[in-house]
């Protein structure tokens, strides 16, 4: 795991071949917790999650450990939320040639409003290659919350991009873990309950654990690495 910052403990590791999670803790949120982005590296790079607009900085020194942050051609979320997109105008200037990638609901209702650039709006099932990778779009709406909601699942290296499934507390969480995940977010779920708990919710686990992900990048906590279409369901059962 390489530190890109002393000051804050934000750093990088890579848990899947080109993949890298940019992690910063928060010892004084939610008495402990932290946030992830998530880059892709290929011939056209993607960032999943831009972070809150306040931690930017930190996220952008993060990147450019990898790649000049100006190269990146995508920046993708999973839902219009603060810490999904709130740093997305600041990224798109540092990235002269980058779009926002999200699902077509999140174009219509919010982005192509508050971006400085259209957004490329993907429908569910579209592809986007990178390069040597390929993105496919899942739509989920209001799983666990939003109109707008979807992910993102990387085919060659069967990564789900899952957002704020499987959120950890906590501040302390290392970058890729195959120890039990299910368990710390449903500790944290409960008490605060974000899911929508909508009646075709366990159909929507079901289309994403179709895919068969080895491993899960969760925007809070530990990535995780593993039978990801097991977990997927076992979720399901937990809150569905």
């Amino acid at each position: 795991m390489a530190i890109t910052n002393k000051d804050t403990g934000t750093n990088i590791h890579e848990v899947a071949d080109g993949i890298f999670r940019i992690n910063t803790p928060l010892k004084d949120v939610l008495g402990g917790f932290s946030f992830n982005q998530y880059l892709v590296v290929d011939d056209q790079p993607l960032l999943f999650h831009t972070g809150p607009r306040r931690l930017f900085p930190l996220v952008r020194e993060a990147v450019r450990a990898v790649i000049d942050p100006a190269r990146l051609k995508y920046v993708a979320f999973s839902h219009f939320e603060a810490d999904e997109c709130g740093a997305l105008n600041e990224w798109l200037d540092a990235a002269p040639h980058a779009v926002p990638v999200c699902s077509m609901v999140a174009a219509m209702v919010s982005v192509n409003d508050v971006a400085d650039r259209p957004a490329k709006a993907l429908a569910d099932g579209e592809r986007l290659a990178l390069g040597a990778k390929t993105m496919r779009w899942l739509d989920a709406p209001h799983l666990p919350h939003g109109w707008d909601c979807g992910y993102m699942f990387e085919e060659k290296t069967k990564t789900l991009f899952c957002g704020d499934l499987f959120t950890q507390g906590g501040a302390d969480s290392v970058p890729l873990t195959e120890a039990d995940i299910l368990g710390p977010s449903e500790a944290f779920r409960k008490p605060l309950d974000y899911y929508a708990h909508t009646p075709n919710s366990r159909e929507q686990f079901e289309r994403l654990a179709a895919t068969a992900p080895r491993t899960l990048a969760c925007m809070h906590g530990s990535a995780w690495a593993g039978d990801g279409a097991a977990l997927l369901r076992a979720l399901a059962s937990a809150v569905a």
